[in-house]
C-alpha cells in the first residue's frame, strides 16, 4: 500500500505542472513533415454488424500504448488489464498461464486477425503466452467474459486478438542491457498505385536468471525470432485482397527441477497464413478467408526428444449488412479441420494422433430502437465431430442516458474437447475419450460507462459465471462431471482514465471470486488486484520535453500450490513497478526502460524465480 502512495504522490506533484486549461487532445497527428491522411486500425470482429457492436466488451491496445510501456512480450501488455491474471514459470521464455474472469487458462481463445490459432497439440488446448513477443504486432483486442457466440469455442472466459496488419511508418529500434540482452524490431512497407508489402521482423534475448535455482545458478536463456508480411491489394474503391504470413520460433530453456538445473530446451514454432477478399461499401461488408495454422515443437532433454505438432486449415465467409437507420444484421460460416499428434519419450510417456472438425453457422441482429436505446442478439451453431451440435448466445440491452451507457449481456459459452482428451493415450493407462462433451458456461453482466466530463471516464463491470460438464481426470480418463455443481466465478473490474493534453493517469483494479466445487478458492486467482498507468510529458531545463510513463501492478495474495511438496499454500501480494523515459529528437528517439524498478523477490507460481530490476537503453529510428 505504501507504494500506491508513493505513485500517488508522484502524480500529485506531476499535475501541478499541468494548467486547468488543458483539453484532450484527440487530433491525429503524425511525426512525418508530410500531411499524410490518418489511419486508423479497426480489428476484425467476426458475427457482429454496425448496431449489434453495443453489445461487445472490447478494449483495444494500440502500438503507440505497447511502445508507451516499452513492452517486450504479449504478458508485459496483459498483465495490466483488470480481467486478466497471469502466471509464469521462470523469467521471460518461460511457459505461462492466464486465467481470464477467474475462468481456466484453457478457457481463452486466441486469435490472429480474428482467426482462432489455440494449439491443439497440447493437453488442453490452451495457447503458450511465454513464447509471443509483440516486435512485429500493431495492435491487441481484449474481449472480456465469454465470447462463443462471436468467435467460437475456448471462449469462455473471453478472446484476446492479435492484429498484424500493415505498418505504414517505418521504423527501426533497438535496445541494450548491461548483460549483452536485446531486442531488435524493424517495419518496411512498400506503397503502389492500388497495393503495398509490409514487412516487419523482431529478435529478442533474453538470460537473467535461473527459472528454478539460486541466484549464482545457470541462467535460463530465450531467444525468439518474429516475422511477418501483409499484403494488400485493392481491385478497386470496395475491393480489396489481403495476405498475412506470420511466422514465430522461440527457444527456451527450461529446468526440470532446482536440483536438475541441466533441464530441456524447447523448440517452439508457429506459422500462420491468411489469404481473403473483401467487398465493403456504406452498407454491407463481404470477407471471405481462407487459413492455414501450423504449431510445431521440439523438447530436447538431453537427447530425448518430445514431438508435438498440430495443424488446422479452415475457411470463412462473413457477412454485415445495414438495412436503415434501425436495424443491421450478420450472418457467416467457418468450417475447419484439425489434426495433430504429440509423441512424449521421456520418463513420462505419452501419445496422441487423431483429428476433428467443426462447422459452424452464426447470425446476429443489431436493433436501434432510437439514439439513447439499442438492442443486440448473437446465435451460433457448432457442429463438431464427437460433441455434437452445440448452440450459443448471446443477448444485450445497451442505454444511454446523458454521459453515460449502461447496460446488461447475458451469454452462453462453450469449449470442445481437445485432441489429447479424444486420442491421448500414456504409460499410466490413461486412454482417450471419444465420448467427451462440450463443457458449458453461462455469464450474466452488467456495466456502467460514465463521461464525467472531457477529462474523466469511467467504466465498471460486474459479473457472474457458472461452468458445467467440465472435463476432469477420473481413474485415468478424462471424463464429464455429472454431480451437477458448476464451477463459479464472479467479480467487478473498474478503470477510471484522466486525460489532459499532455498527461494521462489510468487507475484499474479487480475484485474476483473464482470457486472450485467444492466452494474453496481455485489456485493462482487473487481476490484483489489493481494499479496505476501514469504518462506524462515533462519539460526540463536541460534535456527539454521529456515521456515518462510509470507502470505499478499489485497482484494480491492467493493460494497456490507448493513445487516441491504440493501441498496448498498462501502466496503474498507483489507491488511491480517499471518505468520509461523517452526523448525525442527528430526523426531518433532514445529511451531508458527499468522493469521491476524497486527490484522486488518474488515468485509467481510457487518455485519459479521472477526478473528483479532491469535497465535497458534503447534507440528507435
Amino acid at each position: 500500500m505504501n507504494k500506491l502512495i508513493f505513485i500517488l504522490i508522484i502524480f500529485l506533484l506531476s499535475i501541478s505542472n499541468s494548467s486547468s486549461k488543458d483539453k484532450i487532445d484527440n487530433s491525429c497527428k503524425w511525426d512525418n513533415k508530410e500531411k499524410l491522411t490518418c489511419l486508423q486500425i479497426k480489428g476484425y470482429i467476426s458475427n457482429s454488424s454496425k448496431y449489434s457492436k453495443n453489445g461487445i466488451n472490447k478494449i483495444v491496445i494500440n502500438k503507440n500504448e505497447i511502445e508507451k510501456i516499452g513492452a517486450v512480450d504479449l504478458i508485459d501488455v496483459l498483465q495490466s488489464e483488470t480481467s486478466i491474471n497471469i502466471t509464469q514459470s521462470g523469467p521471460k521464455g518461460q511457459q505461462a498461464s492466464m486465467f481470464m474472469r477467474g475462468t481456466g487458462s484453457n478457457h481463452t481463445l486466441v486469435m490472429i486477425n480474428g482467426i482462432p490459432i489455440n494449439d491443439q497439440s497440447s493437453t488442453q488446448g490452451l495457447h503458450d503466452f511465454g513464447v509471443d513477443f509483440i516486435q512485429t504486432i500493431q495492435q491487441i483486442e481484449i474481449y472480456p467474459g465469454s465470447s462463443t457466440s462471436n468467435f467460437g469455442t475456448n471462449a469462455i472466459g473471453g478472446a484476446i486478438n492479435i492484429i498484424l496488419t500493415g505498418d505504414y511508418k517505418d521504423a527501426h529500434s533497438i535496445s541494450l542491457d548491461k548483460d549483452q540482452n536485446y531486442e531488435l524490431s524493424g517495419n518496411k512497407t512498400f506503397i503502389y498505385d492500388n497495393s503495398s508489402l509490409n514487412i516487419k521482423f523482431g529478435t529478442v534475448k533474453h538470460e537473467t536468471i535461473s527459472a528454478r535455482g539460486e541466484a549464482n545458478d545457470e541462467n535460463d536463456k530465450v531467444v525468439n525470432y518474429t516475422s511477418n508480411l501483409n499484403y494488400e491489394n485493392y481491385l478497386d474503391l470496395d475491393k480489396r485482397i489481403f495476405n498475412h504470413i506470420y511466422l514465430r520460433q522461440t527457444k527456451s530453456e527450461y529446468d526440470n527441477s532446482n536440483t536438475n538445473q541441466a533441464g530441456y530446451i524447447g523448440n517452439n514454432r508457429m506459422a500462420i497464413l491468411q489469404t481473403g477478399f473483401e467487398k465493403l461499401n456504406k452498407f454491407s461488408n463481404q470477407k471471405y478467408i481462407i487459413y492455414y495454422n501450423l504449431h510445431d515443437r521440439e523438447y530436447d532433454e538431453r537427447g530425448v526428444i518430445d514431438s508435438y505438432e498440430s495443424e488446422v486449415i479452415g475457411l470463412k465467409y462473413d457477412l454485415s449488412k445495414i438495412f436503415n437507420e434501425k436495424i443491421s444484421i450478420g450472418a457467416g460460416s467457418e468450417y475447419k479441420y484439425n489434426w495433430g499428434y504429440f509423441d512424449n519419450n521421456g520418463s513420462y510417456e505419452a501419445s496422441t494422433k487423431g483429428n476433428s472438425d467443426n462447422i459452424s453457422l452464426y447470425s446476429n441482429i443489431g436493433w436501434n430502437l432510437n439514439k439513447n436505446f439499442n438492442v443486440s442478439f448473437f446465435a451460433r451453431n457448432d457442429d463438431h465431430k464427437y460433441s455434437g451440435n452445440n448452440r450459443t448466445y448471446k443477448i444485450n440491452l445497451d442505454r444511454k442516458i446523458d454521459k453515460s451507457n449502461i447496460g446488461v449481456s447475458y451469454m452462453k459459452g462453450l469449449r470442445n474437447p481437445t485432441l489429447y482428451e479424444l486420442f491421448g493415450t500414456d504409460n499410466f493407462g490413461y486412454s482417450g475419450n471419444r465420448n467427451l462433451k462440450a463443457e458449458k458456461s453461462n455469464t450474466l453482466e452488467l456495466y456502467s460507462d460514465l463521461n464525467i466530463n472531457n477529462y474523466i471516464n469511467t467504466s465498471i463491470r460486474a459479473f457472474r459465471s457458472n461452468i458445467k460438464n467440465n472435463i476432469e481426470y477420473v481413474n485415468n480418463k478424462y471424463i464429464n462431471d455429472t454431480d451437477n455443481v458448476d464451477l463459479n466465478q464472479s467479480g467487478v473490474n473498474l478503470n477510471l482514465n484522466l486525460n489532459l493534453k499532455n498527461m494521462n493517469f489510468k487507475i484499474f483494479s479487480s475484485f474476483l471470486s473464482s470457486k472450485k466445487e467444492n466452494g474453496s478458492d481455485q489456485l493462482r486467482r487473487p481476490e484483489k488486484t489493481y494499479g496505476v498507468n501514469f504518462s506524462k510529458r515533462i519539460d526540463t531545463n536541460y534535456l527539454g520535453d521529456l515521456d515518462l510513463n510509470l507502470l505499478y501492478n499489485h497482484y494480491g495474495k492467493h493460494f497456490d500450490t507448493h513445487s516441491t511438496n504440493f501441498s496448498t499454500i498462501e502466496m503474498d501480494s507483489t507491488d511491480l513497478v517499471s518505468l520509461k523515459i523517452e526523448k525525442k529528437l527528430r526523426d531518433k528517439s532514445y529511451f531508458l526502460k527499468i522493469t521491476n524498478l524497486l527490484s522486488e523477490n518474488f515468485q509467481r507460481p510457487h518455485g519459479y524465480n521472477q526478473d528483479k530490476r532491469i535497465i535497458k537503453f534503447g534507440l528507435k529510428y
